[in-house]
């Protein structure tokens, strides 16, 4: 098929795109977030192709799948046809509802056309999906390679914008653990976190955090409220033990067999001090993990997944 998407969370179209469809990516002149093209950190095959927007309405695709309300828009001014009527089309929902889950209605609620997608059960259970058909796309994820070494006696997180984000992402949680023991944060504006015991590594490229990573002892997911972040599944494919807390969709990603998922801080520490004195039971976990991740998250599972959905939206 002929498939219209946008470059909206580069993990997620990363594993998207490696399917045997052609996937036409919009490119606005500045690069935006209407029109960012091929990934600029990952390397992406050759049918994954850019089309200036100006290009789209002679452009033959068969569907488009949204990601953002905007798109709906946006898809109807470029192209001329509108989504659920005109063309295919399906709604992939990336986030948890900002909302409590009462008053948490979904933009596309009130319609019947376009499937809703959501890549959790329990984003989908939270959304107020009003009249929407929904259905559930479970992550993929490009396999990075069992990497795990666990040398240093330390934990690793990756979270972008700890400061800004600071309970949401559980920032205070890492701060609480970083006065016991050493702690190290990859992501996007990591380097204005303050604290002790903390190493900070901004924005590196993908492949290079991958490698810094497997050498902690293990991976700590302090989100309080997120949909179901990509760099978790990640360090389970790393060979990486996990700690977090039992929130949103972690307990459906993270076994008993491969960490600890607790609410009660003590507990977390009491964890990650016993691993970092057992490397083999990390190591241990950190396999569990990691043969979890590739049955439950592998790229194969997600591209077949994503094969049925297609063939039963254009069919």
């Amino acid at each position: 098929m002929r498939i219209l998407v946008w470059h909206v969370h580069g993990s997620w179209a990363t594993a998207f795109v490696q399917g045997e469809h052609t996937y036409l990516l919009p490119v606005v002149p500045d690069r935006g977030p209407d029109g960012r093209g091929r990934a600029r950190t990952w390397d992406w095959p050759a049918n994954a192709q850019e089309v200036p927007s100006t290009a789209l309405r002679d452009t033959a695709f068969d569907v488009v799948v949204l990601q953002r309300p905007e798109e709906l828009a946006l898809v109807e001014e470029w192209t001329g046809r509108r989504p659920g009527r005109d063309v295919p089309a399906l709604y992939v929902e990336h986030d948890a509802p900002r909302q409590g889950a009462v008053d948490s209605v979904h933009p596309l609620g009130d319609q019947t056309e376009i499937p809703l997608v959501h890549v959790t059960q329990f984003n989908r259970t939270y959304w107020d999906n009003g009249r929407a058909r929904t259905r559930v796309l479970d992550h993929g994820v490009l396999d990075p390679g069992y990497r795990y070494t666990g040398d240093s006696e330390s934990l690793a997180v990756v979270v972008n914008e700890p400061v800004r984000r600071h309970r949401v992402a559980g920032t205070d949680l890492v701060l609480g653990l970083a006065e016991e023991l050493p702690v190290a944060v990859y992501g996007m504006g990591v380097e204005s976190l303050p604290g002790k015991n903390l190493s900070l590594y901004e924005d590196l490229p993908q492949a290079r955090m991958h490698e810094l990573l497997a050498a902690h002892r293990a991976y700590f997911h302090p989100y309080r409220w997120t949909s179901l972040g990509l760099s978790l599944i990640e360090a389970m494919m790393l060979g990486m033990p996990v700690l977090g807390l039992p929130a949103t969709a972690a307990p459906e990603a993270v076994p008993a067999a491969a960490g600890v998922l607790s609410s009660d801080p003590d507990v977390l520490l009491a964890t990650a001090r016993r691993w970092l004195a057992d490397p083999a039971e990390a190591r241990e976990r950190g396999l569990a993990a990691r043969e979890h991740a590739l049955t439950r998250f592998g790229i194969g599972r997600f591209l077949a997944d994503v094969d049925e959905l297609l063939e039963e939206v254009v069919g």
